[in-house]
């Protein structure tokens, strides 16, 4: 049997293999102690498996090359991904914006179910790899060189290494290097779902404070609406992060400015918010206008919006005029921020650019420059939105590509 060597044991890598393996033999390389390392992480260790909306509707949730993506997304799609778990035991459970996880949130069971499957075929799982050199001749990969010393020679290849986010999993865009060495095109690689951060250090007065159910829009230079949506978030140290925000970064282009809006009342009108404040201000008349905000606002945002608000905080609330209350909603309706940037590429979920795809096969992710190479997952220039998406890019890419080796 022909030898194929994956590179990365993510899940674009572990798909590949297992697909790779019914027909031939398969080594697995990974530069970790363990498989699956950043799969461990996602989803705050709960693991996001997928997505289970219609798979039509994906690719408005991806930004990244999304048409390159509708072969792969629709011979291996998210219904085959849960099946595929499902079959290993693995019981799954839809949760709102019907992001998939596994029953028991922990996305151990998940590694759990990929790594019962490898252990049923003939993959070779080759831990604490890292591949540091490559050697090719007339549009063919020969061998690879792991850890400056063993040589492992295969008839075929699959790039499935990942981004350049999160170096600690290993993703340090080595693929992207190693591509870039076989004359394949590397778009820049810029970090796609990234926390934010604020010009205003008080943000550090709002560190830990999670917000749900709010609107935030981004726009450029203040004027132009690039970003908009509902959801969670979640203010840090330097700014904010969360789901909503990590989407949001995706538009967010170095040297440009940007202001974040914050609806903390979206279900409200102004109208409908300044009755809502009335009724608590008649329930506090006596009491310092800092007493009175209790049951509309978290306690951190507080002292912010007061301060916003431009009313004193020991301003007693009967002496609130009409004015100063119409201004409190208005704070409320549009709690924003000027953008100072994004967090850097290591802090990323997610890889925006890679290997061009102008230059890989969509139907079967195989090099059009090099005979024997084949690509899955985020070592490409694709990348989408939280809620599973991303991670089903990776096994639907894996599958095509350990499906389509012919040598």
């Amino acid at each position: 049997m022909s030898k194929v060597i994956v590179i990365g044991a993510g899940p674009a890598g572990m798909m590949a293999a297992l697909e790779a393996s019914k027909k031939h033999d398969v080594i697995l390389v990974d530069g970790n102690e363990r498989i699956g390392k950043k799969l461990f992480i996602t989803g705050k260790g709960r693991c996001n498996v997928t997505n289970a909306k219609d798979i039509s509707e994906f690719f408005d949730y991806i930004p990244g090359n999304s048409h390159f993506l509708y072969s792969s997304l629709y011979t291996f799609t998210n219904k085959d991904t849960m099946e595929f778990f499902e079959n290993e035991g693995i019981k799954l459970k839809v949760e709102r914006g019907d992001r998939v996880f596994p029953y028991s949130d922990k996305s151990s069971d998940i590694i759990r179910g990929l790594s019962n499957a490898l252990s049923r075929t003939n993959v070779k799982i080759n831990l604490n790899s890292r591949v540091t050199d490559i050697k090719f001749k007339d549009k063919k990969i020969l061998s690879i060189k792991i850890n400056n010393n063993e040589e492992l020679i295969g008839d075929y290849f699959i790039f499935a290494t990942g981004g350049a986010s999160y170096p600690l999993t290993g993703s340090r865009g080595e693929g992207q290097k190693f591509a870039q060495l076989l004359g394949h095109k590397i778009i820049p690689m810029t970090p796609a779902l990234v926390p934010i951060e604020f010009v205003d250090q008080k943000v550090k007065e709002l560190m830990g404070l999670s917000l749900k159910n709010v609107e935030i829009i981004i726009k450029e230079n203040d004027k132009k609406e690039v970003y908009k949506n509902f959801g969670e978030m979640l203010f840090t140290h330097f700014g904010v992060s969360g789901p909503i925000i990590l989407s949001g970064s995706r538009f967010i282009e170095k040297w440009k400015k940007y202001r974040l809006h914050i609806d903390l009342k979206p279900a409200l009108n102004l109208g409908e918010l300044d009755k809502r404040i009335q009724k608590d201000f008649g329930k506090y008349l006596n009491k310092d206008f800092k007493n009175s905000l209790d049951e509309l606002l978290p306690q951190k945002l507080i002292p912010i919006v007061i301060e916003r608000a431009n009313i004193p905080e020991n301003k007693k609330v009967n002496e609130i005029t009409k004015e100063e209350r119409k201004n409190l909603g208005r704070v409320i309706k549009d709690f924003d921020f000027d953008i100072k940037g994004l967090r850097p590429l290591e802090e990323g979920i997610v890889t925006a650019g890679g290997v061009d795809i102008k230059e890989i096969d969509p139907s079967t992710m195989k090099s059009k420059l090099i005979d024997n190479l084949s690509f899955a997952g985020e070592v490409m220039d694709v990348d989408a939105f939280t809620g599973g998406y991303n991670v089903q890019i990776a096994f639907s890419t894996g599958y095509i590509a350990g499906n389509n080796i012919h040598l």
